[in-house]
């Protein structure tokens, strides 16, 4: 590569009108192209890292991680699944992901990845939607009243996100007499042989009860 100095006097010449030699644009090629390059470089690492960052947010949990501001979930999620978690929205019963879903593994808030439901308590409610007899623990839940469309429910929540996930039922065939109805587009599943390497292998023992 030429030397700095003659990237200068090159440089110079083009400012006070001077003629070019074949050299000099050789130099002039030279330079531009390895800046070209390094640009290019740093922008494709740059967004290498972006897409990690992004893939470890989205795809495991860290009880400490910030929750998500709508801005960033407007983005992340899909239009259906932001209508749930954060408006007023539904599932078609028998047209979801999880509805008759029969993994071994996990249920999480699709928007901090925190575990909500295994899959050891859940059971086909005859409903369409995913039915649990009970979440991983009651303090990861809020339960709220709900007077919409005309029924009077109880929503479930989850704590940490606020996330929207669906509705509890008393249910006197259930182990624990309830029923937990609640929306695909509200959680990611996550199979038993991802768990620990997603960062969920304290859980692992939930799903030996079967």
């Amino acid at each position: 590569m030429p030397p700095i100095t003659d990237s200068i006097n090159v440089i110079r010449d083009l400012m006070y009108g001077g003629r070019i030699t074949s050299e000099e644009r050789s130099a002039i090629s030279t330079y531009v192209g390895a800046g070209i390059a390094i640009v290019l470089a740093v922008v494709g690492i740059y967004f290498f890292f972006l897409t990690q960052k992004e893939k470890k947010e989205t795809t495991t949990f860290d009880p400490n991680r910030p929750v998500p501001g709508d801005t960033v979930l407007k983005g992340r999620l899909k239009a259906e699944e932001y209508a749930v978690v954060r408006g007023n929205g539904s599932q078609t019963p028998f047209q979801n992901d999880f509805w008759n879903n029969e993994k071994v593994g996990i249920y999480v808030d699709i928007i901090t990845n925190e575990p909500l439901f295994a899959s050891v308590d859940k059971f086909d409610g005859k409903v369409g939607l995913p039915t649990f007899t009970k979440p991983i623990s009651k303090d990861l839940l809020v339960e709220v009243p709900d007077n919409t469309d005309e029924m009077q429910r109880t929503q479930v929540r989850a704590k940490r996100s606020n996330a929207r996930l669906g509705h509890v039922f008393p249910d006197p065939k259930s182990p624990t007499g309830q029923r937990y109805v609640v929306y695909s587009a509200a959680f990611h599943f996550v199979p038993i042989d991802q768990m620990k390497d997603r960062g969920y292998e304290a859980y692992l023992t939930l799903l030996d009860k079967k």
